[in-house]
């Protein structure tokens, strides 16, 4: 299961990310020892140890966000790992060794060396959270970064006096960036 994170025999393993076709994406989803896809699952995978741990993953035609009509139906625009963990919490740098884990090196070494482009909360975000009384808008940590190859999306959320407990990193394609930029700053 992908909560313990193995990492045996996945020398090659960003085989499929956004920008493929659906089928070569669900293909490698099939065939991925980590993934381990139960019957009838194709491009969302869920995954619990217990009720304090889970693990999602889901490749989407959709980009990250609000949908938009003329979504292309024959690639993938995002992949998304998400993990749930009361137990041992969810840092960015667990995160970061999912990206390692199920895509390789190479993808992780793009996201390490991604500028930042936006970072959350902003002091004006905590202000208007505590001013409405919307806690989820100040315990969201999160930032969004471009690679060379990809854009990336990777939040936590704690709750209130402790390390954070859910989280989750996007892979998504470089022309989605704005979109995404642009629905982040509205909130």
């Amino acid at each position: 299961m992908l909560l313990a994170v193995a990492t045996i025999g996945l020398d090659d393993r960003a085989h499929a990310l956004p920008g493929e076709t659906v089928g070569e994406v669900a293909t490698w989803i099939q065939m991925h020892p980590t993934l381990q896809p139960a019957p009838g699952e194709t491009l969302l995978i869920r995954r619990t140890d217990s009720p304090s741990r889970r693990f999602t993953f889901e490749a989407s035609i959709r980009p990250p966000g609000r949908a938009v009509r003329g979504d292309r139906r024959d690639i993938i625009r995002s992949e998304q790992i998400s993990l749930f963990d009361t137990v041992y919490g969810v840092t960015p740098d667990r995160l970061e060794e999912s990206l390692d884990i199920l895509y390789g090196a190479e993808l992780l070494a793009d996201y390490q060396q991604a500028e930042v482009v936006y970072q959350y909360p902003t002091p004006e975000l905590i202000e208007r959270a505590d001013r409405e009384n919307l806690p989820l808008l100040r315990l969201s940590q999160g930032e969004v970064r471009r690679g060379d190859r990809f854009a990336y999306w990777i939040e936590t959320v704690q709750i209130p006096d402790r390390r954070p407990q859910s989280g989750r990193v996007v892979v998504f394609l470089l022309e989605d960036l704005p979109k995404v930029l642009t629905e982040l700053e509205a909130r």
